[in-house]
This record gives structure tokens, sequence and C-alpha cells, in this order.
């Protein structure tokens, strides 16, 4: 993300300020949260 300034702007206008941020299907993961990556990929 330091080197992508689109996307840092569009994190920021999201109000998100961390990394990693995931997205799947709709849901946005601000950090990493194994059990609930495992949970939305239905593994």
């Amino acid at each position: 993300m330091q080197t992508d300034a689109v996307a840092r702007k569009e994190l920021m206008k999201k109000g998100i300020m961390a990394v990693p941020v995931i997205q799947i299907d709709e849901e946005m993961l601000v950090g990493f949260d194994k059990n609930r990556i495992i949970e939305l990929l239905g593994l």
C-alpha cells in the first residue's frame, strides 16, 4: 500500500488506516483474522 497511492487514498476514504485489508465478498476485514477468513471462505 505504501507504493500504491490510489489504493491508499481509497482506504483512507473508508476510514481504514491499517493493513492488511482483505475483502471477501462484501465483507472487509482490517487486520489478519485467520479464523474469520476461513469462515468467510467456507473452509
